[in-house]
């Protein structure tokens, strides 16, 4: 008689340590899943930051072309929020060969200690007609 009875059957049940070590390879796996995660993430905040910063500059350039007014040379700092972000900058204009035109600098920082330019952007100021 062919029986429905488990005895004498090559049925195996997961022993503790199998059950263990299969927990541990998914733990690592998810542990590596996680990290990369957080690379992402830290990664899109700086990309964020690095884009308002390029804009601040931008604006700061557009500015000053828009006013056509002729800049002294020298190094002028600020602060403007954009974004939501209060980002910090540092102009610096410095006289060409050409007396026509100045060269703008201007660096954009997340703090006001300077430590890490997020943005750079190089311009030309040109004299105004009858201008100085």
């Amino acid at each position: 008689m062919a029986g429905n009875t488990l005895r004498g059957s090559n049925q195996r049940a997961f022993t503790l340590v199998e059950v263990l070590v299969a927990l541990a390879i998914v733990s690592v796996a998810l542990m590596a899943a996680l990290r990369t995660a957080g690379l992402g993430t830290s990664q899109s905040i700086e990309h964020r930051a690095r884009l308002l910063a390029g804009w601040v500059a931008e604006n700061r350039l557009a500015e000053h072309r828009a006013l056509g007014s002729w800049l002294p040379s020298g190094i002028t700092r600020g602060a403007q929020i954009q974004g939501g972000t209060e980002f910090f900058w540092r102009e610096e204009v410095i006289a060409s060969p050409n007396p026509s035109f100045r060269q703008l600098d201007i660096f954009v920082f997340a703090g006001p200690e300077e430590d890490q330019i997020l943005a750079r952007f190089t311009g030309f100021s040109v004299n105004p007609p009858g201008g100085n």
